[in-house]
């Protein structure tokens, strides 16, 4: 089988295309990128010594897109991944809507074209803001937690929110493009008469994850701890409880596999939430012990100041991809957080790699 992946020499897309190489089964793997988030430019010649072609192009221009090779499959990869994004003073607000939307734009107009199936990588911020924000939590071992003692906002339970969680607005500008990104796709699917899957990711976190806050937080924060570099825990008093759950990318391999495989299956099962679960939920505060149990004290500094879109508790419950799949995370989030660890240890300058320019 053909497969193209946007924004190949990102996290994502780069551990997915080595993992598509290394299963193999015979798979021709290409991409494109657009090389302007730091540091993805060290992961294209690894991938071109694999045998996977790489191609410059940036899916806000049309003309690019229709100059990329046909595939049977197209894994959309590619996207401004924060959701901060458009209000952070670093990208406009038109920025990210042509990079996230846009940019899906066009590649489902190549899936059209080359009569392509496409797998859409999405996100857990789709999910509505305010009953998340106003969440009833108390704290535990250094970690919100619901607060089983209330009435939780349904469908959300302590192993997280399902599929069928509101994602009324608002949902963040980031989370917005996404959101609109899944629903042209299976327009475009329906219309034009090619499988589409959409798949919500929770944090993805790894090592060889570019180091930024805002969008590879595990990462940046041992790389930080290690360094001795300054460290906040923004809102919420300050204390760092505020959860995240926390998935490697290479677990979606198997998942992505039998939806290559798979063709049109029934509406209802195109789209699940992709996630480490309860299992993997890690406060800032849990982090930090880890930190310094692996190198030693280092002073985190509070500050109260609410960020915007900022939420207490976020963990994806994947008991639908397990059902209808059999998809369940393989690796385990301390086993994440040593494979960061000792990628840090042995690369000294990866902040300064992936910092912005």
């Amino acid at each position: 089988m053909r497969i193209f992946i946007t924004g190949i020499c990102g996290f994502a897309g780069s551990t997915i295309a080595r993992g598509l190489v290394a299963a193999g089964r015979g798979h021709e793997v290409a991409g494109c990128d657009n090389f302007i988030r730091p540091g993805s430019e060290t992961n294209r010649a690894p991938l071109e010594q694999l045998g996977v072609k790489v191609v410059t192009a940036d899916l806000r221009f049309a003309d690019q897109v229709e100059a990329l090779p046909p595939a049977d499959f197209a894994i959309d990869a590619a996207a401004n991944p924060s959701v901060l994004a458009g209000v952070d003073g670093r990208t406009s607000s038109r920025e990210l809507v042509d990079h996230n939307l846009g940019g899906t734009i066009n590649v489902l107009e190549y899936c059209k074209r080359h009569r392509a199936g496409l797998v859409l990588l999405s996100t857990s911020r789709v999910y509505s803001i305010p009953p998340l924000a106003g969440l009833p939590v108390r704290v535990e071992r250094g970690a919100f937690v619901p607060d089983a003692a209330v009435a939780l906002p349904p469908p959300l339970t302590a192993a997280g929110l399902t599929e069928e969680f509101s994602t009324a607005a608002p949902v963040s500008l980031y989370g917005a493009t996404k959101l609109a990104s899944e629903t042209m796709a299976f327009e475009y699917g329906e219309t034009f008469g090619f499988p589409v899957f959409v798949n919500r990711c929770g944090v993805l976190a790894g090592a060889g994850q570019f180091g930024r806050a805002d969008q590879g937080i595990f990462a940046y924060w041992i790389n930080s701890w290690l360094r001795k570099r300054p460290l906040k825990y923004l809102g919420f008093g300050g204390r760092g409880h505020q959860v995240r759950d926390c998935l490697h990318p290479r677990d979606l391999l198997p998942l992505l596999e039998q939806q290559l495989a798979a063709g049109r299956v029934a509406a209802e099962d195109r789209l699940v939430n992709v996630s480490g679960g309860a299992a993997s939920a890690l406060s800032l505060r849990q982090l930090s012990d880890w930190c310094a149990a692996r190198f030693g004290p280092h002073a985190v500094e509070p500050d109260g100041t609410p960020r915007p879109f900022d939420l207490p508790w976020l963990v994806l419950d994947h008991a639908k991809a397990t059902r209808l799949w059999g998809w369940r995370p393989a690796t385990p989030v301390a086993r994440i957080l040593g494979e960061i660890a000792a990628h840090a240890e042995a690369h000294p300058h990866w902040l300064e790699l992936s910092a912005p320019r």
